[in-house]
Formats: C-alpha cells, sequence, structure tokens
C-alpha cells in the first residue's frame, strides 16, 4: 500500500477523494497509478520536476518501455504521454461521479429483472388458465 497515503482501503466503500499517495517503490507507484486509472474523477499528479497537472488518466501501459500513461491536463485536446517514473505523487482532487451509485444501480436493476420474470411467469400461468 503506498507509504503515505490519508485512506486507500484495498476495497473501497468510500471514495479515494481527497487522498494523496506518495511513492515509496516502484510497487507502491504501480498501485496508485492503478488506483488512479480505476477512478473516475480528476487527479492532480505532481511530476519528479515539481510540476502538478490536473486531468483524467485515460490509459496506462505497463509493459511499454518504459511504462507511460496518457493524461488528459484539464484545457487539453490530446493526452500527454507520461513514464511512471516521473510520477511523483498522485492526488485525487476530483469528485468520482459514479461514487455510491454502482451498488445502488445493480440493485435496482436485480429488483427490476426479478420483478419482470415473476410478471412474466405469472401471466404464462394465468395464460395456462392455473390461477
Amino acid at each position: 500500500m503506498p507509504a503515505d497515503i490519508k485512506s486507500a482501503p484495498t476495497i473501497r466503500a468510500t471514495s479515494l477523494m481527497g487522498s494523496v499517495f506518495t511513492f515509496q517503490s516502484a510497487a507502491e507507484r504501480i498501485e496508485g497509478i492503478d488506483q488512479a486509472f480505476d477512478y473516475r474523477g480528476d487527479v492532480t499528479l505532481t511530476l519528479s520536476n515539481g510540476q502538478l497537472i490536473e486531468g483524467f488518466m485515460s490509459n496506462r501501459e505497463p509493459k511499454a518501455a518504459p511504462p507511460r500513461i496518457q493524461f488528459f491536463v484539464k484545457g487539453e485536446d490530446k493526452p500527454q504521454i507520461i513514464p511512471y517514473a516521473d510520477i511523483a505523487a498522485i492526488a485525487f482532487t476530483g469528485k468520482d461521479p459514479a461514487d455510491g451509485k454502482s451498488w445502488d444501480a445493480w440493485v435496482n436493476k436485480k429488483e427490476d429483472e426479478r420483478k419482470a420474470e415473476a410478471d412474466r411467469i405469472k401471466a404464462e400461468v394465468e395464460a395456462q388458465g392455473h390461477l
């Protein structure tokens, strides 16, 4: 787990918004990048030269030489290619628009599917004259 992190449980029940990852090892950097890639909100990268850039991580290429990300900087139309090694920290600064909605959406979808199936079976049974 990244060393200097405010909150990033392996299984997240809450958003990472407000969390900051700094890295003590390549493994921590990879984990932080993976978390940022899965995050649907904007992040702010601190690059090894001290530059801060805010935007959205659109892709990661861990098997490239060198490993790199594609990052859409706010206000720019084309992604920047940034090597993993150039990322010193990741701050989860933007709101994740799907935070807390994934589970509720799944539950509602399943309830609708179950109701539709029950209605279909009821109509089938009624058509056969059993009800």
